[in-house]
């Protein structure tokens, strides 16, 4: 999943890239507000983590106007204000979660894996489709109780297509949630969904031809 990540220190960013690359995420950086805007406002992300003490446009504004815009990503406002009063302020605005400095990065972690879960309609860490289960805190997905051995991006498309099944993903998008700004062809997908068919099953993963790829919500 595609994540973006605004945060002009770089200490930081370093660290929270790390751990968020570590947990599967892929992860795009802004250093300031104004290409935090436009970033937010026309790429589409799974979240976005946002400090708020940014340079040329802080946080708080940055968020305002992509609400405004009616842009709904889930955002996870990262800030060493601690007040309730700018809590609040953050969270009217349009905030989904709100995380004071210094924290825990498991902390941040299973507050950005809850807040993407909300967004797509889901409660729980693990998900469940048949015979087919996915738990993010742990990174595993199993079939009928047994693990299954997936590399870090077959698990990417898993997890992906599991947290938005019954709907197509278009093959562009999965590209930019598995592979970030790397540069692959659509063909790349093609090659890891059969890698993926091998593992779990044919029945899965469905392809429609011209849009894309779809995990049925009751797979035959």
């Amino acid at each position: 999943m595609r994540i973006l990540l605004v945060e002009d220190d770089d200490r930081i960013a370093g660290d929270v890239t790390h751990a968020l690359a570590a947990a599967g995420y892929v992860v795009e950086r802004a250093k300031d507000g104004e290409n935090a805007w436009f970033l937010g406002d026309t790429e589409d992300y799974s979240a976005i983590v946002l400090d708020l003490g940014l340079p040329g446009m802080d946080g708080l504004a940055v968020l305002k106007r992509w609400r405004a815009n009616g842009r709904t990503t889930p955002v996870l406002v990262l800030t060493a204000r601690s007040s309730w009063s700018e809590k609040v302020e953050g969270i009217d605005a349009g905030a989904d979660d709100y995380l004071a400095k210094p924290f825990r990065m498991e902390e941040l972690l299973a507050r950005l894996r809850s807040i993407i879960r909300r967004s797509v309609g889901h409660a729980s860490s693990v998900a469940t489709l048949g015979d087919l289960t996915l738990d993010e805190r742990a990174m595993k997905v199993s079939l009928r109780g047994a693990p299954v051995d997936l590399s870090p991006l077959e698990y990417r498309l898993v997890a992906y297509l599991i947290l938005h099944r019954g709907r197509v993903v278009p093959q562009q998008e999965l590209l930019e949630n598995i592979y970030g700004q790397d540069e692959q062809s659509s063909n790349a997908v093609e090659v890891l969904v059969g890698r993926v068919r091998r593992k779990i099953g044919g029945k899965w993963i469905e392809t429609r031809r011209g849009f894309g790829y779809l995990m049925p919500e009751n797979p035959l």
